[in-house]
């Protein structure tokens, strides 16, 4: 993961880096401020989270928990539950678990959009590719969100790229040339991707960001973008973000297959 150099932790302001948690809304899809108040909100230790299924490879994890403070009700009046658990696994594999429940009591059911809003480390944009987005459908933000077809055999980064892509499966490759490494997205309960690079225009334009910082990062997101998701009083949604860094050979300029796509 990555942070911009020009960013701090100084809640309610949001921080550029890590994997910011877009909840309830995803970017400017609402009412709300960008990106929702989950991101820009502390959160508690859940000491006595409701049990999830026994993995293995967990070697450590912790759990989190928010609920809407008085201020967030004003804003978006609905009860709810949001527990978070982040886990590492002994290669240093990371997963985070979202578990979203809603604890309405008036009966009124709640729909939401969301993001792991992930941002990663690479070398130079420009050697990048993002392999596993072939043939789907995306809504593209530069373009008043119109839909298209990805036509290329992977996605490579020559200007700014804000797209959302439909129905994306659940794993999706990013291969660092320079730094022959692949990062592995995998996802669950989240059918959308999120894929943004700002370029050198938008990058000069936000305080928080450098200005050739865009050429060391990456977001690929996990997302429930184009279909909010409903929930009922009681009903609880999952969603889970999984993340590993495996080597990747370069030669010639060709990747050898991409193996961790379909194993």
């Amino acid at each position: 993961m990555i942070a911009s150099d020009f960013t701090a932790i100084k809640p309610p302001k949001p921080f550029r880096g890590g994997i910011p948690i877009c909840f309830p809304q995803f970017g400017t899809q609402g009412n709300l401020e960008q990106h929702g108040f989950a991101r820009n909100r502390l959160w508690a230790i859940d000491d006595n989270p409701p049990p999830l299924p026994v993995n293995p490879a967990i070697k450590a994890f912790v759990d989190l928990i928010l609920k809407p403070s008085e201020d967030d009700l004003k804003m978006w009046p609905h009860s709810f539950e949001f527990r978070l658990r982040i886990a590492l696994g002994a290669g240093g594999d990371l997963s985070l678990t979202s578990r979203i429940r809603n604890t309405n009591t008036d009966g009124r059911p709640f729909s939401y959009t969301f993001a792991f809003h992930t941002y990663f480390s690479v070398s130079d944009i420009s050697e990048v590719r993002v392999e596993g987005l072939e043939t789907m459908d995306y809504l593209d933000n530069m373009k008043g969100k119109e839909r298209f077809t990805e036509q290329g055999d992977a996605i490579v980064f020559e200007s700014e790229v804000d797209k959302v892509y439909l129905a994306a499966p659940s794993k999706v490759a990013i291969i660092d040339h320079d730094m022959r490494r692949t990062f592995v997205v995998t996802k669950e309960g989240l059918p959308d991707a999120v894929v943004w690079n700002p370029w050198d225009k938008k990058a000069k334009a936000m305080q928080d960001f450098g200005d050739s910082e865009y050429k060391h990062m990456l977001c690929v997101e996990p997302a429930a973008v184009e279909k909010p998701i409903t929930l009922k009083p009681g009903e609880e949604w999952k969603g889970r973000l999984g993340l590993s860094a495996v080597p990747s050979s370069y030669c010639s300029g060709q990747l050898d297959p991409l193996k961790v796509l379909h194993g």
